[in-house]
């Protein structure tokens, strides 16, 4: 029970990566909203965990200023915030992509954080406590052709945990950030264009350990820098990624 009595929000919670971290979070102890878009899936989740379940654009400050809102009135104060909610763009030559797809890669994978930081970061400061996670990628890290924008946003990400982390040590709020492989989520299907064997041998062919990463292995490592046991690390961008970025 590393996070009893913790309150945890995590975006984009519904599904993917975000439902193991959730799952993960109320196994240990910690009550936890659910903020996504699909608002049945994430009452679904929700109430498998006996958590909150709020409808969040995260790529729009009234909908993020509803969330702080709701957040407060129904855990109080937050200790925990796992900005998860993500998308890409489908593969292709960089200059291909659209300015709508640009734009709304960008708002969903790094407004997103700009916004969760204005609207959560003034009380986790004037509590002088508070765990803040940033669901990266090894994109960010190590990009692969024609994933061009959506590997820049995760490099923005990282870059950002890290300024945030400096910023924010004093205040006693730590930032940190895992970098997953690809795994078996609804994005995955985006990232490899088609799903199909062949495609799918390719991408594991390049993940030493030999298998996606599963949003189990995602909750276990946010469990870890989101708890009390990782009090000294601040503005790491953990690799989950059975050894991809090596």
């Amino acid at each position: 029970m590393r996070l009893q009595g913790k309150t945890a929000i995590v975006t984009g919670g519904a599904s993917g990566f975000g439902a193991g971290i959730v799952r993960k979070f109320a196994a240990e102890g910690a009550k936890v909203l659910v903020a996504d878009l699909n608002m049945a899936l994430a009452e679904e989740i929700a109430g498998e965990v006996d958590g909150v379940a709020v409808k969040t654009d995260v790529a729009s400050n009234d909908s993020v200023v509803a969330l702080a809102e709701t957040a407060a009135s129904v855990l109080g104060s937050i200790d925990i915030l796992v900005n998860n909610a993500g998308i890409t763009h489908l593969p292709k030559p960089m200059q291909e992509v659209t300015e709508e797809e640009f734009d709304k890669v960008l708002a969903v994978n790094c407004k997103s954080v700009y916004l969760t930081a204005r609207h959560f970061v003034p009380a986790m400061c004037e509590a002088g406590k508070g765990a803040i996670l940033n669901v990266a990628s090894t994109a960010g890290l190590s990009p692969r052709p024609r994933l061009n924008w959506y590997n820049a946003s995760k490099g923005w990400m990282i870059t950002a945990t890290k300024t945030m982390a400096v910023e924010l040590a004093p205040s006693g709020v730590r930032v940190n950030a895992i970098c997953p492989v690809a795994g078996e989520t609804p994005l995955l299907t985006s990232f490899m264009g088609e799903d199909t064997p062949e495609i799918r041998q390719k991408f594991l062919s390049t993940i030493p350990i030999g298998r996606f990463s599963t949003p189990e292995d995602m909750g276990n490592a946010a469990c870890f820098l989101c708890s009390d046991e990782a009090s000294m690390v601040t503005g790491v961008a953990m690799e989950v990624d059975g050894g991809r970025c090596i």
